[in-house]
């Protein structure tokens, strides 16, 4: 009887460690790293965008086996934004910070439709770069439920709830 417990003991220690050694792998592994230490195409690529921009800090991540660099800034106008680009220095992805009375009302009424008597938090604006085209992707909106329960909502303009970046 002890030996079948230690067993499946064993056994249930090694799937709970797969399964977390399988959730890493798809997460992206964000490393802080110093501005300086960003390749000089990535800054430059970031300074063109956003000119009189403040850079504030640096990460190193890699997603879906590309490595990016993302840069925090904040605009002469006091916004909050995200940068990711590819250390070739092509931007990948823009977040900005908006007031929570900025996002459309679609999107809002789409969240406070899942989520009734939830408390907006912030808002970012997430826009997708290609080939140097940047467009509208959607809303990433943090918030609090009524249960106190903390989330991140992923929301097109229109008001299309979109699963979790991290949901696979």
């Amino acid at each position: 009887m002890l030996t079948t417990l230690r067993s499946r003991l064993a056994g249930a220690t090694i799937v709970v460690l797969s399964l977390a050694a399988l959730g890493d792998g798809a997460r992206a592994a964000e490393k802080k790293v110093a501005l300086d230490a960003v390749p000089a195409a990535v800054l430059d690529a970031v300074k063109a965008r956003f000119k009189d921009a403040a850079l504030l800090a640096a990460e190193e991540e890699t997603e879906g086996g590309k490595r990016l660099y993302e840069v925090r800034l904040k605009t002469k106008e006091g916004q909050t934004v995200e940068v990711s680009a590819t250390p070739e220095g092509a931007l990948v992805t823009i977040e900005k910070t908006i007031d929570v009375k900025d996002l459309p009302a679609p999107a809002r009424t789409a969240v406070e439709g899942k989520y009734p008597k939830a408390t907006l938090k912030r808002v970012e604006e997430v826009t997708k770069v290609t080939k140097g085209v940047e467009a509208l992707a959607h809303y990433e909106v943090l918030l609090v439920t009524a249960e106190k329960k903390k989330l991140e909502v992923l929301v097109t303009p229109a008001g299309e709830l979109l699963p979790d970046e991290d949901d696979d």
